[in-house]
């Protein structure tokens, strides 16, 4: 397993690791849709988009324990989210799409040599449908919650140094990029050089707020281009 280096990253990386939603994929919109969906099924109150939005970054079941009812059994809760996991596998999501600039920086960063991964907390089935749909073939490797390595969900370094390895590169040649301070604790437990964005689900005043300051907080993809090697 790789470990994680003493020393502070610098630029250029030539490797570049980055959470899902909220920082490649705009999945807000199919998630509200979804998860009112199945609410409905089981007789339970929608949510505003203002809502759902305040439930994402730590993974599905996160998500569905927040979107029930105060006072939900234990049992119907882990239904409404089997349920909702069972759905998200036939749901259309076609509202998903890359933020602006996603695919040209992933398609530039490759053409510059660039090993290119994605470490999400959203269930694994769910980033396989997804990144197949949305960036098929832009990216190296894809992981999510537990799948067939069963990795703890982050800030935990596991997954993330995992996905290093499977690269082939190191920490201090690896950038992680994403939109929530649980992000940045997680490329700091790796090892790695930590890259927040604005234009994801987290107010960027959340960072400092929490803690986790990243090394750059990229407004543009172009920011993120930036560290890598030039052309």
């Amino acid at each position: 397993m790789t470990t994680v280096a003493d020393a502070t990253p610098t630029p250029p990386f030539d490797t570049f690791v980055f959470d899902l939603d909220g920082t490649l994929l705009d999945t807000l919109d199919d998630l509200m849709v979804l998860t009112n969906e199945v609410l409905a099924e089981f007789d339970m109150p929608p949510h505003t988009r203002e809502e759902i939005n305040s439930y994402v970054g730590n993974g599905a079941q996160a998500l569905i324990y927040q979107a029930v009812p105060e006072g939900t059994p234990q049992e119907v809760a882990d239904a409404c989210l089997a349920r909702w996991k069972e759905a998200y596998d036939t749901f259309p999501n076609d509202l998903t799409k890359p933020y602006p600039g996603i695919e040209a920086l992933l398609a530039e960063l490759r053409r510059r040599g660039c090993k290119l991964g994605i470490l999400s907390n959203k269930f694994d089935g769910g980033v396989q449908f997804i990144v197949k749909k949305c960036l098929d073939g832009q990216v190296d490797v894809a992981h999510g919650e537990g799948g067939p390595q069963h990795f703890p969900r982050k800030p935990a370094p596991e997954g993330l140094l995992a996905t290093i390895e499977e690269l082939g590169s190191t920490p201090a040649r690896t950038v992680y990029v994403g939109d929530s301070p649980g992000d940045i604790h997680a490329a700091r437990n790796a090892g790695c050089y930590a890259v927040g964005v604005t234009w994801g689900y987290h107010d960027p005043r959340d960072f400092a707020a929490e803690g986790w300051e990243p090394d750059v907080l990229a407004t543009s993809a172009d920011q993120i281009l930036a560290l890598a090697p030039e052309a």
